[in-house]
């Protein structure tokens, strides 16, 4: 495993600066996830902790070490792509296999071990002898995810691994990459994802990235009950918090009043009323989607059982002990 500093690490594509200044640690062992917006960097940040992209400026550091002109192969790195990148016309096998080969100085029968190893733990051992056409995409993902292990790699690199996926595959393949985690736990993960749930669900920490720059790092509760900024506070959570501005705001003493949706209670002497506009029932959940004269409609969220048809009036109330207030500039106020 290995400890990952970034210091004031910058990259430019001629005049255009993606990358403004990212200072980071990313701890031994630690599951880090990048999560931010299309464009804010985050797969231009993983690529440059590769040595697949040059850095500008800045300094990157392996366990204390200077990599900035290390290659790929010299890093110590493995990476998961989008796409499976697998040789068609090779076995599950030989594609496992196929990296150390390169490396040279593996023996036939430390190859077949690593490979069988790999296999095992993500429970594709029976299709070995396959060719990658003959495979789902779940299991084509975890043989690109096995031909990474097998490099016992010190730290893994996932650029939106699960995003070709259907639902039911990402949520199988999220659970195998937690297990790894678990199995592997002295190996060091980064994990790109515009995924709400795998970054929520995996991470040790969460890094979010805005406009080529650090917004907030933190556990995931940490940042979804403790934002540092209106940005953060929109971005993590699925529905995001609500936010609400004017005479609401103001009568706590803030700009912006944010509540998320499980914090509101439906009662008839509810502080403000809405109208119903939409409900999203899901089970164990619903959505009820409030006209409260806001740029966006409220969510607030209820059990399976509410059933709130268009029109209805509602009055809602904040649980004051979860309210969020942010200043002019987008601040929290504690």
């Amino acid at each position: 495993m290995a400890s990952i500093e970034l210091r004031n690490i910058k990259k430019s594509f001629g005049a255009v600066n993606v990358i403004k200044g990212v200072n980071l640690d990313v701890k031994k062992g630690e599951f880090m996830v990048f999560v931010g917006p299309s464009g804010c960097g985050k797969s231009t940040l993983l690529r440059l902790i590769s040595g697949l992209e040059d850095i500008t400026s800045g300094e990157m550091l392996f366990d204390g070490k200077v990599v900035n002109s290390l290659t790929p192969s010299k890093r110590g790195i493995a990476m998961v792509f989008q796409s499976y990148a697998l040789y068609p016309h090779m076995t599950v096998y030989e594609n496992m296999a196929f990296g150390l080969k390169l490396e040279k100085g593996h023996s036939k029968d430390e190859i077949r071990k690593r490979v069988e190893r790999a296999a095992d733990m993500l429970q594709i051992r029976q299709y070995l002898d396959r060719l990658p056409k003959q495979l789902s995409g779940g299991q084509r993902q975890r043989v690109a995810i096995g031909r990474a292990i097998t490099r016992d790699p010190k730290v893994f690199l996932f650029d939106e691994p699960l995003s070709n996926l259907d639902a039911a595959l990402r949520v199988a393949t999220r659970i195998e990459i937690a297990k790894l985690h678990e199995e592997m736990n002295d190996v060091t993960m980064i994990y790109v994802t515009h995924d709400q749930v795998e970054a929520m669900t995996l991470a040790d920490r969460i890094c979010v990235l805005r406009d080529g720059l650090v917004e907030q790092v933190g556990t995931p509760m940490e940042l979804y009950e403790r934002p540092d900024s209106l940005f953060v506070a929109g971005f993590i959570g699925s529905p995001k918090m609500n936010f609400l501005t004017g005479e609401k705001a103001a009568a706590q003493n803030c700009t912006t009043l944010g509540i998320r949706g499980e914090h509101m209670t439906v009662s008839p002497d509810g502080i403000w009323e809405g109208t119903v506009i939409h409900t999203e029932n899901l089970g164990a959940d619903s959505y009820v989607y409030l006209e409260m004269g806001e740029e966006e409609p409220v969510v607030v969220r209820l059990d399976g059982a509410s059933d709130y048809q268009s029109g209805t009036k509602l009055r809602v109330s904040p649980q004051p002990e979860n309210i969020h207030r942010f200043d002019e500039a987008g601040k929290p106020i504690r």
